[in-house]
Order: structure tokens, then sequence, then C-alpha cells
């Protein structure tokens, strides 16, 4: 049986929502901005005047003033988005069990062989309706047989609107479309294809997979079948998770980072957050990534791979600073830092022993480390800190325990 697929999108959901709680918004142009005391002060959200402006999600907030000048910061209240959205997926649960959330504002429903929705077109435009009726904001939603023709058919027209995308018409639809707009094609991608002479989703289609494969590895293959309507990807039920492909943490502190000394602190703080979720989600990584972040806001990363696995918070915080002094030189400040782990395998997986590993010394730091998060996870994470992030740091840093 052919699978039917929706994709809802709530519509600028955190400026939607913001609306409700503030009616004369709808007069004026808005964006709701992260806090900008911390450094936080990027657009996450905003209504169609300012989008038709030229303001854009992740642009500063003084960009955005300068592109429109009498645009209303809003700041951000995550319980209100966290309520409505859940208000939101309850509808979608009233026709089936199977819903993917895709970040907060975004979800994937299985309906296959659905009884009560045998018209998946009229479905989503019920469920379109409800949404608006019953909570006050509005989504878009694509039907197609497969996750990533339904989420290009939610993008295809907005707000407030239902895109089919099907066997018949994809080709005229989905491959004019920029490259860009293929999931999991992101800016460094994007300039991968561009070099390439590959502009268009039609374009990935047409390349020979062996070329998009030398060029993006296992990515160039996933992007052909994307492209040409092979993704077989479930739907997950509700409750169900995936396995995490990656885990990681980043911070804007309140100054920029100047010094060793000081990025060494931000590491500490990062290498225990990541650690420690991969101790509790009993996983180790093979690969370890640094992410860093200019005054300008460009991103730039870099990565290794590790000679066994780990989820060791010394050891990420030393491989964290072998990449930092292997890419940053301190000659410009850096405005963030972030830390990942990559290849991720079970804790219990078999492990090829090497002689050259002291296994005991790994083994009591592991203790060490069980040690703290138990501490921590009974009387909160502030209570034992290593001693190394406090000493000669500038009084205003502010630095903070990160989740």
């Amino acid at each position: 049986m052919e699978r039917t697929i929706l994709h809802s999108d709530i519509n600028a959901c955190y400026a939607s929502i913001e609306r409700l709680f503030d009616p004369s918004l709808a007069d004026k142009p808005f964006a709701v901005c992260g806090d900008k005391e911390l450094r936080h002060g990027i657009v996450l959200s905003k209504d169609d005047k300012a989008k038709a402006a030229g303001v854009k999600t992740g642009m500063a907030i003084w960009q955005a003033k300068q592109l429109c000048p009498e645009i209303e910061i809003v700041p951000t209240h995550f319980d209100r988005y966290g309520k409505y959205t859940a208000m939101v997926r309850k509808i979608y649960a009233d026709y089936t069990d199977m819903v993917e959330p895709f970040g907060m504002d975004e979800c994937w429903l299985d309906i296959t062989g659905c009884v009560a929705c045998p018209d998946p077109v009229k479905t989503a435009n019920e469920i379109r309706k409800r949404v608006k009726d019953e909570i006050g904001i509005t989504v878009s939603i694509g039907v197609s047989w497969n996750k990533i023709f339904a989420k290009l058919g939610s993008d295809y027209k907005k707000p407030d609107a239902v895109t089919l995308i099907d066997k018949a018409h994809f080709r005229d639809m989905v491959w004019p479309l920029p490259a860009s707009d293929l999931l999991m094609v992101g800016r460094s991608t994007s300039r991968t294809l561009h070099r390439m002479g590959i502009d268009t989703i039609g374009e990935i289609a047409a390349m020979p997979p062996e070329l998009l494969q030398a060029a993006l590895g296992k990515s160039g293959l996933m992007l052909y079948a994307y492209a040409n309507g092979m993704d077989l990807s479930p739907v997950r039920r509700i409750g169900e998770s995936p396995p995490p492909k990656s885990i990681g943490n980043s911070t804007t502190p309140p100054h920029d980072i100047k010094n060793k000394d000081d990025a060494r602190k931000i590491m500490i703080l990062l290498a225990e957050s990541v650690a420690s979720r991969l101790r509790y989600e009993k996983l180790m990584c093979r690969t370890v990534e640094l992410s860093l972040r200019d005054p300008e806001l460009n991103w730039r990363s870099h990565r290794m791979q590790l000679r066994y696995a780990t989820d060791i918070t010394a050891e990420l915080i030393e491989y964290g600073m072998e990449l930092l002094r292997a890419c940053h030189d301190f000659s410009s400040p850096l405005r963030s830092m972030g830390l990942r782990g990559l290849e991720l395998v079970r804790a219990d997986e078999p492990e090829q022993v090497d002689i050259f590993i002291n296994y005991a010394a790994l083994e009591k730091q592991k203790k060490i480390d069980a040690a703290v998060d138990k501490i921590r996870g009974k009387y909160g994470n502030g209570l034992i800190q290593r001693a190394s992030i406090f000493g000669k740091i500038p009084q205003d840093f502010g630095f903070c325990t990160l989740p």
C-alpha cells in the first residue's frame, strides 16, 4: 500500500502565539527575539510584515532594525510555545498515533490506511481548519507519499495552506525548486553542489549518484534518493524517539571569549554537559566536533576522530582544547563555542583492546564521572563544580552551569 504522509508546519510559530496574547501586534511588524543582554539577540520568529521587509530568522536584532526601522522586538515566552504546540499535537493525535515531531513547530503524520482519513487532502484541510478555529494560529500542510516531499509541500505555499505533491506531478513541482529547499541541504552542502553546477533539486535528481557520493559521501546518496522521491524513512509513533545521531551543546557568554584561559572554562562547561548526556543515553562518541562563531556571527567547525570511543568528561575537555589550539590563535575573539560528540556507539559495545591505552586509569575516571552524575542528579547541577572554572576570570563574564 502506498503511504500517505502529511507534514504540518505552524506558520511563524512564536510570532503567531505572541499575537494571541497581544492583539495590537497585528497592526505592526514585529519579531520574537532572544535576550539581547545575554547576547542571544537574534530573530527567532517574525510576522509577515517584518518578513516582507527582508527580516530573516537568525538575523541579529540590529540587522533587523536596519531593514525595518519600525519593527517591534518581542521577548520570548517558551512556556507559552510549549503549551500551544502541545495543543496542536493533540489535534494531530485525533487522526493518527503516528505523529513524529520535527522541532517544536513541525510534525509528520502518517495517515496510511486510516479509515477516518480516506481523502488525505480533505483530512489536511480539516486539520488546518481545526487548528485555526480551536487554537487561533495557522498551519501549512504538505501531502505526499514520503516525508521529504510532504515537508516540501508544507513549505510550498504559506500561510494557512494545503499542498499535494503526488507521483504524477512531483517533477514539475519539486525539481525546479532550489537545491537548498531539500531537507539536509545546508549552507556548506549548497556551496559544494553549486561548485558541481547543481543549483536545483532536479539537477540533484539527474546527477549520477556515484558523483554525489564522491563529493558528499553517504549524504550524496541520501540526497539523490530524496530528490527522486525514494525516501522510505518511517514516521515514528507518538512517544517514540529516534536514537540520537549526535549529542552536543553550545553557548554564547555575555562577553567575547578573548583568550585560551576563558575558552578552557567554557570548554569545561560544554564537555560536562555533553559527557553527562552521553552517559545518560548509555552512548559513547568516536568523533568530537568543535564549532566556533566570531563576532560577525560566522560559524566554522572542526572535528577529530578518536582512537577509541569515550564518554569521559576530562577526555572531551582535552580533545576540545586540542581542536581549539589547532584552529584558533585568539588574534581575534570568539562570540560562541560549541562541542559535539559524533559517531555514537553503545557504551556496552565491544571495543578492540589497545595495549597502549591505560584502561585502569580510564575506569577510575569513569567511576569519578558516575559519582558526580549521581550527586548532581540528586542535589542539582550547581552543587558540585570543577575548581578550574573559578579563579582568575572577569567578574562580569557571567558563567553558569549548562544543562
